[in-house]
Protein backbone atom coordinates (compact mmCIF):
# COMPACT_ATOMS: atom_id res chain seq x y z
CA UNK A 1 0.00 0.00 0.00
CA UNK A 2 1.67 3.18 -1.20
CA UNK A 3 0.69 6.84 -1.42
CA UNK A 4 0.01 6.33 -5.14
CA UNK A 5 -2.91 4.17 -4.09
CA UNK A 6 -4.54 7.49 -3.24
CA UNK A 7 -3.23 9.45 -6.21
CA UNK A 8 -6.12 8.56 -8.51
CA UNK A 9 -8.48 10.81 -6.55
CA UNK A 10 -6.05 13.73 -6.75
CA UNK A 11 -5.65 13.20 -10.50
CA UNK A 12 -9.41 12.96 -10.92
CA UNK A 13 -9.91 16.34 -9.22
CA UNK A 14 -7.09 17.85 -11.29
CA UNK A 15 -8.80 16.69 -14.48
CA UNK A 16 -12.03 18.38 -13.42
CA UNK A 17 -10.13 21.59 -12.69
CA UNK A 18 -8.86 21.55 -16.29
CA UNK A 19 -12.36 21.67 -17.74
CA UNK A 20 -13.18 24.90 -19.54
CA UNK A 21 -16.14 26.05 -17.47
CA UNK A 22 -15.07 25.06 -13.99
CA UNK A 23 -13.57 28.46 -13.11
CA UNK A 24 -16.87 30.19 -13.92
CA UNK A 25 -19.28 27.51 -12.77
CA UNK A 26 -20.93 28.53 -9.48
CA UNK A 27 -20.76 26.13 -6.59
CA UNK A 28 -23.79 25.21 -4.58
CA UNK A 29 -24.56 22.13 -2.61
CA UNK A 30 -27.70 20.08 -2.75
CA UNK A 31 -28.82 20.74 0.80
CA UNK A 32 -29.15 24.48 0.24
CA UNK A 33 -31.76 23.84 -2.41
CA UNK A 34 -34.14 22.28 0.07
CA UNK A 35 -34.53 25.60 1.83
CA UNK A 36 -34.51 27.48 -1.46
CA UNK A 37 -37.36 25.42 -2.81
CA UNK A 38 -39.34 25.65 0.41
CA UNK A 39 -39.01 29.43 0.67
CA UNK A 40 -39.90 29.87 -3.01
CA UNK A 41 -43.11 27.90 -2.68
CA UNK A 42 -44.01 29.62 0.57
CA UNK A 43 -43.65 32.99 -1.14
CA UNK A 44 -45.93 31.90 -3.98
CA UNK A 45 -48.52 29.94 -2.05
CA UNK A 46 -48.73 31.73 1.25
CA UNK A 47 -47.01 29.06 3.37
CA UNK A 48 -49.01 26.22 1.88
CA UNK A 49 -47.21 22.85 2.04
CA UNK A 50 -45.34 21.62 -0.98
CA UNK A 51 -47.10 19.06 -3.15
CA UNK A 52 -45.09 17.02 -5.63
CA UNK A 53 -46.11 14.53 -8.24
CA UNK A 54 -44.12 11.31 -7.77
CA UNK A 55 -43.77 11.03 -11.54
CA UNK A 56 -41.98 14.36 -11.60
CA UNK A 57 -39.63 13.59 -8.76
CA UNK A 58 -37.32 11.04 -10.33
CA UNK A 59 -35.40 11.16 -13.54
CA UNK A 60 -33.24 8.40 -14.88
CA UNK A 61 -30.74 7.99 -17.69
CA UNK A 62 -28.64 5.05 -18.80
CA UNK A 63 -25.25 5.18 -20.47
CA UNK A 64 -23.17 2.26 -21.69
CA UNK A 65 -19.58 3.34 -22.17
CA UNK A 66 -16.93 1.61 -24.27
CA UNK A 67 -14.10 2.63 -26.58
CA UNK A 68 -16.61 3.17 -29.40
CA UNK A 69 -19.19 5.04 -27.33
CA UNK A 70 -19.34 8.80 -26.99
CA UNK A 71 -18.67 9.90 -23.44
CA UNK A 72 -20.75 13.04 -23.62
CA UNK A 73 -24.18 12.93 -22.01
CA UNK A 74 -27.19 12.59 -24.31
CA UNK A 75 -29.17 15.75 -25.16
CA UNK A 76 -32.29 14.60 -23.34
CA UNK A 77 -33.41 12.88 -20.17
CA UNK A 78 -35.88 10.04 -19.99
CA UNK A 79 -38.44 10.52 -17.25
CA UNK A 80 -39.41 7.25 -15.62
CA UNK A 81 -41.62 6.10 -12.79
CA UNK A 82 -41.29 7.85 -9.48
CA UNK A 83 -38.08 7.11 -7.68
CA UNK A 84 -36.64 9.05 -4.90
CA UNK A 85 -33.50 9.63 -3.05
CA UNK A 86 -31.44 10.71 -0.28
CA UNK A 87 -31.45 14.00 1.56
CA UNK A 88 -35.14 14.62 0.96
CA UNK A 89 -35.50 17.66 -1.26
CA UNK A 90 -36.44 17.87 -4.92
CA UNK A 91 -34.42 20.83 -5.90
CA UNK A 92 -31.42 19.69 -3.92
CA UNK A 93 -28.75 19.33 -6.45
CA UNK A 94 -25.71 17.22 -6.57
CA UNK A 95 -22.66 17.74 -4.56
CA UNK A 96 -21.85 21.23 -5.48
CA UNK A 97 -23.12 22.49 -8.71
CA UNK A 98 -24.75 25.62 -10.09
CA UNK A 99 -27.28 28.22 -9.17
CA UNK A 100 -28.48 31.50 -10.61
CA UNK A 101 -29.28 34.75 -8.85
CA UNK A 102 -32.99 35.41 -8.47
CA UNK A 103 -33.72 37.46 -5.37
CA UNK A 104 -35.00 36.72 -2.84
CA UNK A 105 -34.33 33.10 -3.70
CA UNK A 106 -30.60 33.75 -4.06
CA UNK A 107 -30.46 34.66 -0.39
CA UNK A 108 -31.55 31.16 0.48
CA UNK A 109 -29.08 29.59 -1.88
CA UNK A 110 -26.38 31.29 0.08
CA UNK A 111 -27.74 29.78 3.21
CA UNK A 112 -26.75 26.28 4.13
CA UNK A 113 -23.91 25.20 1.89
CA UNK A 114 -23.10 22.12 3.85
CA UNK A 115 -20.60 19.91 2.23
CA UNK A 116 -20.44 17.18 4.72
CA UNK A 117 -18.12 15.78 2.22
CA UNK A 118 -15.22 17.48 3.88
CA UNK A 119 -15.95 16.13 7.32
CA UNK A 120 -13.97 13.32 8.78
CA UNK A 121 -15.61 9.94 8.27
CA UNK A 122 -15.74 6.69 10.14
CA UNK A 123 -16.44 3.80 7.86
CA UNK A 124 -18.94 1.08 8.67
CA UNK A 125 -19.01 -1.97 6.48
CA UNK A 126 -21.91 -4.37 6.70
CA UNK A 127 -23.19 -7.38 4.89
CA UNK A 128 -26.72 -8.36 3.98
CA UNK A 129 -28.43 -11.60 4.96
CA UNK A 130 -30.20 -13.60 2.32
CA UNK A 131 -33.70 -14.99 2.65
CA UNK A 132 -32.36 -18.01 4.53
CA UNK A 133 -30.61 -15.86 7.06
CA UNK A 134 -27.16 -16.68 5.69
CA UNK A 135 -24.64 -13.89 5.37
CA UNK A 136 -23.01 -12.81 2.13
CA UNK A 137 -19.44 -11.58 1.64
CA UNK A 138 -17.62 -10.86 4.92
CA UNK A 139 -17.31 -7.21 5.69
CA UNK A 140 -16.16 -5.06 8.51
CA UNK A 141 -17.27 -2.08 10.46
CA UNK A 142 -14.77 0.72 10.86
CA UNK A 143 -15.93 3.14 13.54
CA UNK A 144 -13.85 5.67 15.37
CA UNK A 145 -13.86 9.07 16.94
CA UNK A 146 -13.39 11.14 13.81
CA UNK A 147 -11.49 14.01 15.25
CA UNK A 148 -9.11 12.98 17.95
CA UNK A 149 -8.16 10.77 20.82
CA UNK A 150 -10.44 9.69 23.62
CA UNK A 151 -8.35 11.50 26.16
CA UNK A 152 -8.78 14.80 24.35
CA UNK A 153 -12.47 14.10 23.91
CA UNK A 154 -12.98 13.35 27.59
CA UNK A 155 -10.96 16.38 28.61
CA UNK A 156 -12.96 18.72 26.39
CA UNK A 157 -16.25 17.16 27.42
CA UNK A 158 -15.35 17.73 31.07
CA UNK A 159 -14.63 21.38 30.32
CA UNK A 160 -18.05 21.80 28.80
CA UNK A 161 -19.73 19.94 31.66
CA UNK A 162 -17.97 22.25 34.10
CA UNK A 163 -19.28 25.24 32.15
CA UNK A 164 -22.78 23.83 32.30
CA UNK A 165 -22.51 23.27 36.04
CA UNK A 166 -21.32 26.81 36.65
CA UNK A 167 -24.08 28.37 34.60
CA UNK A 168 -26.97 26.03 35.14
CA UNK A 169 -29.72 28.61 34.87
CA UNK A 170 -28.93 29.61 31.47
CA UNK A 171 -25.55 26.33 -8.55
CA UNK A 172 -29.90 26.15 -14.40
CA UNK A 173 -28.14 25.74 -17.27
CA UNK A 174 -25.20 23.84 -18.43
CA UNK A 175 -22.47 25.36 -20.63
CA UNK A 176 -23.07 24.64 -24.28
CA UNK A 177 -19.58 23.28 -24.47
CA UNK A 178 -18.92 19.68 -23.62
CA UNK A 179 -16.79 19.02 -20.62
CA UNK A 180 -13.18 19.29 -21.63
CA UNK A 181 -12.50 15.94 -20.03
CA UNK A 182 -14.70 14.10 -22.51
CA UNK A 183 -12.55 15.39 -25.36
CA UNK A 184 -9.17 14.49 -23.91
CA UNK A 185 -7.16 11.88 -25.87
CA UNK A 186 -5.17 9.07 -24.36
CA UNK A 187 -2.00 11.06 -24.94
CA UNK A 188 -3.32 13.71 -22.58
CA UNK A 189 -3.87 11.03 -19.98
CA UNK A 190 -0.37 9.65 -20.24
CA UNK A 191 1.81 8.94 -17.26
CA UNK A 192 3.74 12.14 -17.92
CA UNK A 193 0.49 14.07 -17.65
CA UNK A 194 -0.37 12.25 -14.46
CA UNK A 195 2.90 13.25 -12.92
CA UNK A 196 2.18 16.84 -13.87
CA UNK A 197 -1.29 16.99 -12.40
CA UNK A 198 -0.17 15.20 -9.27
CA UNK A 199 2.10 18.14 -8.64
CA UNK A 200 -0.91 20.45 -8.64
CA UNK A 201 -1.90 19.87 -5.05
CA UNK A 202 1.71 20.07 -3.89
CA UNK A 203 2.15 23.33 -5.80
CA UNK A 204 -1.17 24.57 -4.50
CA UNK A 205 -0.17 23.83 -0.95
CA UNK A 206 3.30 25.28 -1.26
CA UNK A 207 1.94 28.47 -2.83
CA UNK A 208 -0.51 28.75 0.04
CA UNK A 209 2.03 27.66 2.68
CA UNK A 210 -0.25 24.70 3.19
CA UNK A 211 1.88 22.56 5.44
CA UNK A 212 4.95 22.92 7.58
CA UNK A 213 7.47 20.14 8.13
CA UNK A 214 5.33 17.69 6.18
CA UNK A 215 2.35 18.41 8.38
CA UNK A 216 4.10 16.81 11.34
CA UNK A 217 4.39 19.92 13.47
CA UNK A 218 1.93 22.51 14.60
CA UNK A 219 2.21 25.81 12.70
CA UNK A 220 3.70 28.64 14.67
CA UNK A 221 1.01 30.24 16.73
CA UNK A 222 0.24 33.89 16.31
CA UNK A 223 0.26 36.00 19.44
CA UNK A 224 -2.92 35.60 21.41
CA UNK A 225 -4.79 38.47 22.94
CA UNK A 226 -3.34 39.44 26.27
CA UNK A 227 -6.77 39.18 27.80
CA UNK A 228 -7.80 35.56 28.33
CA UNK A 229 -11.45 34.91 27.52
CA UNK A 230 -13.33 31.68 28.10
CA UNK A 231 -15.14 31.52 24.76
CA UNK A 232 -16.87 28.24 25.54
CA UNK A 233 -18.37 29.64 28.69
CA UNK A 234 -19.55 32.79 26.93
CA UNK A 235 -21.08 30.81 24.08
CA UNK A 236 -22.85 28.41 26.39
CA UNK A 237 -24.28 31.21 28.53
CA UNK A 238 -25.38 33.01 25.39
CA UNK A 239 -27.07 29.88 24.06
CA UNK A 240 -29.04 29.51 27.28
CA UNK A 241 -30.15 33.14 27.11
CA UNK A 242 -31.22 32.68 23.49
CA UNK A 243 -33.13 29.54 24.42
CA UNK A 244 -34.86 31.38 27.27
CA UNK A 245 -35.75 34.27 24.90
CA UNK A 246 -33.74 36.62 27.11
CA UNK A 247 -32.63 38.78 24.20
CA UNK A 248 -31.18 41.55 26.34
CA UNK A 249 -28.70 39.23 28.05
CA UNK A 250 -28.08 37.32 24.82
CA UNK A 251 -27.20 40.52 22.94
CA UNK A 252 -24.81 41.63 25.66
CA UNK A 253 -23.06 38.27 25.57
CA UNK A 254 -23.00 38.26 21.75
CA UNK A 255 -21.35 41.67 21.77
CA UNK A 256 -18.67 40.37 24.10
CA UNK A 257 -18.17 37.26 21.95
CA UNK A 258 -17.85 39.40 18.82
CA UNK A 259 -15.13 41.49 20.47
CA UNK A 260 -12.98 38.43 21.11
CA UNK A 261 -13.75 36.30 18.02
CA UNK A 262 -12.54 36.51 14.43
CA UNK A 263 -12.75 34.41 11.23
CA UNK A 264 -8.99 34.88 10.83
CA UNK A 265 -7.90 34.32 14.43
CA UNK A 266 -6.91 31.16 16.26
CA UNK A 267 -9.07 28.03 16.39
CA UNK A 268 -11.15 29.20 19.37
CA UNK A 269 -11.72 32.65 17.88
CA UNK A 270 -12.82 31.24 14.53
CA UNK A 271 -15.15 28.71 16.08
CA UNK A 272 -16.69 31.40 18.28
CA UNK A 273 -17.22 33.68 15.28
CA UNK A 274 -19.33 31.13 13.41
CA UNK A 275 -21.16 29.95 16.51
CA UNK A 276 -22.08 33.57 17.18
CA UNK A 277 -23.49 33.72 13.63
CA UNK A 278 -25.65 30.73 14.46
CA UNK A 279 -26.92 32.17 17.73
CA UNK A 280 -27.69 35.50 16.11
CA UNK A 281 -29.49 33.73 13.29
CA UNK A 282 -31.59 31.82 15.79
CA UNK A 283 -32.54 35.09 17.47
CA UNK A 284 -33.49 36.73 14.19
CA UNK A 285 -35.47 33.69 13.10
CA UNK A 286 -37.70 31.52 15.22
CA UNK A 287 -35.85 28.20 15.10
CA UNK A 288 -38.19 26.88 12.43
CA UNK A 289 -37.20 29.23 9.66
CA UNK A 290 -33.76 29.82 8.22
CA UNK A 291 -34.72 33.33 7.06
CA UNK A 292 -32.56 34.98 9.69
CA UNK A 293 -29.50 32.98 8.80
CA UNK A 294 -29.04 34.37 5.36
CA UNK A 295 -28.98 38.01 6.36
CA UNK A 296 -25.99 37.30 8.57
CA UNK A 297 -23.52 35.54 6.31
CA UNK A 298 -23.71 37.66 3.15
CA UNK A 299 -21.07 35.40 1.67
CA UNK A 300 -20.01 35.64 -1.92
CA UNK A 301 -20.81 32.89 -4.35
CA UNK A 302 -17.89 30.51 -4.70
CA UNK A 303 -17.02 28.66 -7.86
CA UNK A 304 -16.81 24.91 -8.23
CA UNK A 305 -13.07 25.32 -8.85
CA UNK A 306 -12.57 27.01 -5.50
CA UNK A 307 -14.27 24.20 -3.65
CA UNK A 308 -12.34 21.55 -5.57
CA UNK A 309 -9.05 23.23 -4.67
CA UNK A 310 -10.10 23.43 -1.04
CA UNK A 311 -10.98 19.73 -1.16
CA UNK A 312 -7.51 18.94 -2.51
CA UNK A 313 -5.94 20.72 0.44
CA UNK A 314 -8.15 18.86 2.90
CA UNK A 315 -7.32 15.52 1.25
CA UNK A 316 -3.60 16.23 1.60
CA UNK A 317 -3.70 17.56 5.15
CA UNK A 318 -5.98 14.96 6.78
CA UNK A 319 -6.35 11.18 6.50
CA UNK A 320 -10.13 10.96 6.78
CA UNK A 321 -11.21 10.81 3.15
CA UNK A 322 -8.16 8.88 1.96
CA UNK A 323 -8.57 6.15 4.53
CA UNK A 324 -12.32 6.02 3.99
CA UNK A 325 -11.91 5.50 0.25
CA UNK A 326 -9.19 2.90 0.68
CA UNK A 327 -10.97 0.98 3.42
CA UNK A 328 -14.28 0.72 1.54
CA UNK A 329 -12.62 0.00 -1.81
CA UNK A 330 -10.40 -2.69 -0.32
CA UNK A 331 -13.44 -4.49 1.08
CA UNK A 332 -15.27 -4.15 -2.25
CA UNK A 333 -12.24 -5.59 -4.06
CA UNK A 334 -12.19 -8.53 -1.67
CA UNK A 335 -15.85 -9.23 -2.33
CA UNK A 336 -15.35 -8.82 -6.09
CA UNK A 337 -12.35 -11.14 -6.36
CA UNK A 338 -14.12 -13.49 -8.81
CA UNK A 339 -17.10 -11.42 -9.97
CA UNK A 340 -17.67 -10.91 -13.70
CA UNK A 341 -19.76 -7.78 -13.13
CA UNK A 342 -19.60 -5.39 -10.18
CA UNK A 343 -22.65 -3.14 -9.76
CA UNK A 344 -22.15 -0.21 -7.38
CA UNK A 345 -25.26 1.64 -6.22
CA UNK A 346 -23.95 4.89 -4.78
CA UNK A 347 -26.36 6.96 -2.67
CA UNK A 348 -25.08 10.51 -3.06
CA UNK A 349 -22.36 10.05 -5.68
CA UNK A 350 -21.55 13.75 -6.09
CA UNK A 351 -18.35 13.94 -8.12
CA UNK A 352 -17.58 10.25 -7.61
CA UNK A 353 -14.21 10.90 -5.95
CA UNK A 354 -14.17 7.44 -4.36
CA UNK A 355 -14.22 5.43 -7.57
CA UNK A 356 -11.06 6.27 -9.60
CA UNK A 357 -9.04 4.38 -6.99
CA UNK A 358 -11.31 1.32 -7.31
CA UNK A 359 -11.15 1.47 -11.12
CA UNK A 360 -7.36 1.22 -10.93
CA UNK A 361 -7.60 -1.64 -8.41
CA UNK A 362 -10.01 -3.57 -10.63
CA UNK A 363 -7.79 -3.09 -13.69
CA UNK A 364 -5.00 -4.95 -11.89
CA UNK A 365 -7.19 -7.81 -10.67
CA UNK A 366 -5.83 -11.28 -11.28
CA UNK A 367 -7.61 -12.73 -14.30
CA UNK A 368 -8.50 -9.31 -15.68
CA UNK A 369 -10.97 -6.61 -14.66
CA UNK A 370 -14.70 -7.26 -14.33
CA UNK A 371 -17.34 -5.14 -15.98
CA UNK A 372 -18.10 -2.16 -13.74
CA UNK A 373 -21.62 -0.76 -13.46
CA UNK A 374 -22.37 2.30 -11.37
CA UNK A 375 -25.82 3.60 -10.50
CA UNK A 376 -25.20 7.14 -9.31
CA UNK A 377 -28.04 8.47 -7.15
CA UNK A 378 -28.33 12.20 -6.50
CA UNK A 379 -30.82 14.99 -6.09
CA UNK A 380 -32.26 16.44 -9.29
CA UNK A 381 -30.81 19.62 -10.70
CA UNK A 382 -33.27 22.47 -11.32
CA UNK A 383 -34.20 23.16 -14.91
CA UNK A 384 -34.69 20.98 -17.96
CA UNK A 385 -31.80 18.60 -17.26
CA UNK A 386 -32.22 17.21 -13.76
CA UNK A 387 -29.50 14.58 -14.22
CA UNK A 388 -26.94 16.83 -15.91
CA UNK A 389 -24.33 16.98 -13.17
CA UNK A 390 -24.85 13.31 -12.43
CA UNK A 391 -24.22 12.48 -16.08
CA UNK A 392 -21.05 14.56 -16.06
CA UNK A 393 -19.78 12.43 -13.19
CA UNK A 394 -20.53 9.33 -15.29
CA UNK A 395 -18.61 10.77 -18.24
CA UNK A 396 -15.56 11.48 -16.12
CA UNK A 397 -15.60 8.01 -14.59
CA UNK A 398 -16.00 6.54 -18.10
CA UNK A 399 -12.75 8.21 -19.10
CA UNK A 400 -10.97 6.53 -16.24
CA UNK A 401 -12.42 3.15 -17.11
CA UNK A 402 -11.44 3.61 -20.75
CA UNK A 403 -7.91 4.45 -19.72
CA UNK A 404 -7.58 1.31 -17.59
CA UNK A 405 -9.50 -0.95 -19.99
CA UNK A 406 -12.32 -1.59 -17.52
CA UNK A 407 -15.73 -2.17 -19.24
CA UNK A 408 -18.10 0.43 -17.86
CA UNK A 409 -21.79 1.28 -17.71
CA UNK A 410 -23.34 4.23 -15.89
CA UNK A 411 -26.93 4.81 -14.80
CA UNK A 412 -27.86 8.26 -13.45
CA UNK A 413 -30.85 8.63 -11.14
CA UNK A 414 -32.01 12.03 -9.92
CA UNK A 415 -34.64 11.97 -7.21
CA UNK A 416 -35.53 14.05 -4.19
CA UNK A 417 -36.72 11.29 -1.86
CA UNK A 418 -34.36 8.35 -1.84
CA UNK A 419 -36.60 6.27 0.40
CA UNK A 420 -39.21 5.99 -2.40
CA UNK A 421 -36.86 4.56 -5.02
CA UNK A 422 -38.11 1.30 -6.46
CA UNK A 423 -35.68 -1.62 -6.59
CA UNK A 424 -36.72 -2.26 -10.23
CA UNK A 425 -35.37 1.17 -11.22
CA UNK A 426 -31.87 0.09 -10.21
CA UNK A 427 -31.80 -2.51 -13.01
CA UNK A 428 -30.02 -5.14 -10.95
CA UNK A 429 -28.97 -8.26 -12.83
CA UNK A 430 -28.93 -11.68 -11.19
CA UNK A 431 -25.35 -12.52 -12.17
CA UNK A 432 -23.67 -9.40 -10.79
CA UNK A 433 -22.08 -8.65 -7.46
CA UNK A 434 -24.07 -5.81 -5.91
CA UNK A 435 -22.47 -3.11 -3.76
CA UNK A 436 -24.39 -0.37 -1.95
CA UNK A 437 -22.33 2.63 -0.86
CA UNK A 438 -23.03 5.86 0.99
CA UNK A 439 -20.39 8.42 1.86
CA UNK A 440 -21.63 10.59 4.75
CA UNK A 441 -24.96 11.39 3.15
CA UNK A 442 -27.43 9.55 5.35
CA UNK A 443 -26.86 12.03 8.17
CA UNK A 444 -29.02 14.48 6.21
CA UNK A 445 -32.02 12.17 6.11
CA UNK A 446 -34.80 13.17 8.49
CA UNK A 447 -35.18 11.04 11.59
CA UNK A 448 -38.02 10.10 13.92
CA UNK A 449 -38.06 13.47 15.66
CA UNK A 450 -39.48 14.97 12.44
CA UNK A 451 -41.28 12.06 10.80
CA UNK A 452 -42.49 8.98 12.68
CA UNK A 453 -41.85 6.77 9.64
CA UNK A 454 -38.48 8.33 9.07
CA UNK A 455 -36.73 8.48 5.67
CA UNK A 456 -33.63 7.32 7.54
CA UNK A 457 -35.10 3.91 8.32
CA UNK A 458 -36.97 3.74 5.01
CA UNK A 459 -33.74 4.05 3.03
CA UNK A 460 -32.17 1.26 5.07
CA UNK A 461 -35.22 -0.94 4.35
CA UNK A 462 -34.77 -0.15 0.64
CA UNK A 463 -31.14 -1.26 0.83
CA UNK A 464 -32.22 -4.45 2.59
CA UNK A 465 -34.61 -5.15 -0.30
CA UNK A 466 -31.72 -4.65 -2.72
CA UNK A 467 -29.98 -7.41 -0.73
CA UNK A 468 -26.44 -6.34 -1.62
CA UNK A 469 -23.41 -8.56 -1.32
CA UNK A 470 -21.74 -5.73 0.55
CA UNK A 471 -22.96 -2.46 2.09
CA UNK A 472 -20.31 0.17 2.86
CA UNK A 473 -21.51 3.10 4.93
CA UNK A 474 -19.38 6.04 6.00
CA UNK A 475 -20.70 8.35 8.70
CA UNK A 476 -19.78 11.39 10.71
CA UNK A 477 -19.59 10.02 14.24
CA UNK A 478 -21.53 12.85 15.82
CA UNK A 479 -23.76 13.22 18.87
CA UNK A 480 -25.08 16.73 18.16
CA UNK A 481 -28.50 15.61 16.96
CA UNK A 482 -30.45 16.00 20.20
CA UNK A 483 -33.99 17.38 19.83
CA UNK A 484 -33.32 19.63 22.84
CA UNK A 485 -31.42 22.78 21.93
CA UNK A 486 -29.24 23.09 25.03
CA UNK A 487 -27.98 19.51 24.78
CA UNK A 488 -27.43 19.82 21.05
CA UNK A 489 -25.53 23.10 21.45
CA UNK A 490 -23.23 21.62 24.08
CA UNK A 491 -22.39 18.60 21.89
CA UNK A 492 -21.93 20.81 18.81
CA UNK A 493 -19.60 23.06 20.81
CA UNK A 494 -17.35 20.11 21.53
CA UNK A 495 -17.54 18.66 18.02
CA UNK A 496 -16.90 21.83 16.00
CA UNK A 497 -14.24 23.21 18.32
CA UNK A 498 -12.32 20.02 17.57
CA UNK A 499 -12.65 20.59 13.83
CA UNK A 500 -11.38 24.17 14.06
CA UNK A 501 -8.54 22.99 16.29
CA UNK A 502 -7.69 20.31 13.70
CA UNK A 503 -7.50 22.91 10.92
CA UNK A 504 -5.37 25.18 13.12
CA UNK A 505 -2.97 22.32 13.73
CA UNK A 506 -2.34 21.12 10.18
CA UNK A 507 -3.05 24.11 7.90
CA UNK A 508 -1.69 27.66 8.38
CA UNK A 509 -4.20 30.32 9.35
CA UNK A 510 -3.59 32.47 6.29
CA UNK A 511 -4.36 29.64 3.85
CA UNK A 512 -7.33 30.79 1.75
CA UNK A 513 -8.65 27.27 1.16
CA UNK A 514 -8.74 26.60 4.89
CA UNK A 515 -10.73 29.78 5.39
CA UNK A 516 -13.15 28.73 2.66
CA UNK A 517 -13.72 25.35 4.31
CA UNK A 518 -14.17 26.92 7.73
CA UNK A 519 -16.58 29.54 6.43
CA UNK A 520 -18.61 27.88 3.68
CA UNK A 521 -18.61 24.27 4.87
CA UNK A 522 -17.98 23.88 8.57
CA UNK A 523 -19.32 27.28 9.57
CA UNK A 524 -22.60 26.87 7.70
CA UNK A 525 -23.07 23.38 9.06
CA UNK A 526 -22.59 24.63 12.61
CA UNK A 527 -25.04 27.44 11.95
CA UNK A 528 -27.64 24.98 10.67
CA UNK A 529 -27.29 22.88 13.82
CA UNK A 530 -27.64 25.94 16.06
CA UNK A 531 -30.21 28.08 14.24
CA UNK A 532 -32.62 25.59 12.69
CA UNK A 533 -35.27 23.22 13.94
CA UNK A 534 -37.64 20.73 12.34
CA UNK A 535 -37.20 19.86 8.69
CA UNK A 536 -34.91 22.86 8.15
CA UNK A 537 -32.24 21.31 10.36
CA UNK A 538 -30.56 19.10 7.78
CA UNK A 539 -27.48 18.20 9.81
CA UNK A 540 -28.54 15.18 11.89
CA UNK A 541 -25.54 12.93 12.52
CA UNK A 542 -25.66 9.89 14.78
CA UNK A 543 -22.95 7.85 16.44
CA UNK A 544 -21.71 4.64 14.88
CA UNK A 545 -23.41 2.68 17.66
CA UNK A 546 -26.76 4.23 16.77
CA UNK A 547 -26.23 3.36 13.10
CA UNK A 548 -25.26 -0.17 14.07
CA UNK A 549 -28.59 -0.57 15.86
CA UNK A 550 -30.50 0.79 12.83
CA UNK A 551 -28.65 -1.52 10.43
CA UNK A 552 -29.11 -4.56 12.64
CA UNK A 553 -32.84 -3.94 12.96
CA UNK A 554 -33.35 -4.09 9.18
CA UNK A 555 -31.39 -7.34 8.84
CA UNK A 556 -27.75 -6.48 8.24
CA UNK A 557 -25.03 -8.23 10.18
CA UNK A 558 -21.77 -6.73 11.28
CA UNK A 559 -18.73 -8.95 10.77
CA UNK A 560 -15.25 -8.82 12.32
CA UNK A 561 -12.97 -5.91 11.60
CA UNK A 562 -10.14 -6.45 9.11
CA UNK A 563 -7.27 -6.27 11.57
CA UNK A 564 -4.57 -6.43 8.88
CA UNK A 565 -5.96 -3.36 7.14
CA UNK A 566 -6.30 -1.46 10.40
CA UNK A 567 -2.68 -2.26 11.27
CA UNK A 568 -1.58 -0.89 7.90
CA UNK A 569 -3.62 2.25 8.47
CA UNK A 570 -1.98 2.86 11.83
CA UNK A 571 1.45 2.60 10.20
CA UNK A 572 0.50 5.00 7.40
CA UNK A 573 -1.04 7.40 9.90
CA UNK A 574 2.26 7.66 11.76
CA UNK A 575 4.28 8.02 8.55
CA UNK A 576 2.14 10.51 6.65
CA UNK A 577 0.18 12.65 9.07
CA UNK A 578 0.37 14.83 12.15
CA UNK A 579 1.03 12.96 15.38
CA UNK A 580 -2.33 13.98 16.87
CA UNK A 581 -4.31 11.93 14.36
CA UNK A 582 -5.27 8.56 15.81
CA UNK A 583 -7.18 5.50 14.67
CA UNK A 584 -9.30 3.77 17.27
CA UNK A 585 -11.32 0.55 17.37
CA UNK A 586 -14.43 0.12 19.46
CA UNK A 587 -17.19 -2.49 19.22
CA UNK A 588 -15.49 -3.92 16.11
Amino acid sequence: MEDNDFSETVKFISHILMEESVEQRPFYDSLSLQLTEKSFYQALTGNLPLVHSPQAETNSTNHNFSDETSLSPPPSVTVTHGLSIFDSSVAKLLSHNTFHDADPVSQFRRGLEEATKFLPPGTNLLTALDSNGEQHQPINMFGHNSYGSKSRKNHERQEIQNIEAEDDGYEEGRSNKQSALSLVDESDLSDAFDRTVLLSVETLCSEQSCFQNGGKARPKKQERNKETVDMRNLLFMCSQSVYANDNITANKLLKQIRQHSSPIGDASQRMAHYFANGLEARMVGDGNTAQGMFSILNSKKNTAAEFLKAHQVFLSATPFKKFTYLFANTMIMKAAAKAETVHIIDFGILYGFQWPMLIKFLSNREGGPPKMRITGIEFPQPGFRPTQKNEETGSRLANYCKRYNVPFEYHAIASKNWETIQVEALQIESSELVVVNSLMRFENLLDETVEVNSPRNAVLHLIRKINPDIFTQTIVNGSYNAPFFTTRFREALFHFSTIYDLCDTVIPRENEWRMLIEREIVGREAMNVIACEGSERVQRPETYKQWKIRNTRVGFKQLPLNEELVTKFRTLLREWYHRDFVLDEDDN
